[in-house]
């Protein structure tokens, strides 16, 4: 399994990012894919997720009314539409892959859980 991760880069507060993850090497139509973020000093968090095959979603606290995930399956394509970002939101950012059996709370909550993880890309927002 390889993950593509992309989209990343610098905005001031209240601007806006989106950012994809195309999934290839894999059969399975039960999995979902997940958006975790690591700042320096801090350990790495789950922000929002999507079960590829029923589409429902999950999104941390700190980024609800703000982030939205979305998927097109047809490219195993993610993504995460980042609006009124704020300096807090800054961080590398990573999508991962797993087994939708996990269910949201685990595959968020619980980053070593998660099997396949692609390279992160970097936000960083501005004052």
């Amino acid at each position: 399994v390889q993950l593509q991760a992309s989209g990343g880069g610098s905005v001031q507060s209240g601007g806006s990012l989106r950012l994809s993850c195309t999934a290839s090497g894999f059969t399975s139509d039960y999995y979902a894919i997940g958006w975790f973020r690591q700042a320096p000093g801090k350990e790495r968090e789950g922000v929002s997720g999507i079960n590829m095959r029923d589409g429902s979603t999950y999104y941390a606290d700190s980024v609800k009314g703000r982030f939205t995930v979305s998927r097109d399956n047809a490219k195993n394509t993610v993504y995460l539409q980042m609006n009124s970002l704020k300096p807090e939101d800054t961080a590398v950012y990573y999508c991962a892959m797993g087994d939708s059996g996990l269910g949201p709370v685990v595959f968020m909550r619980v980053p070593s859980a998660v099997p396949y993880w692609g390279k992160g890309t970097l936000v960083t927002v501005s004052s």
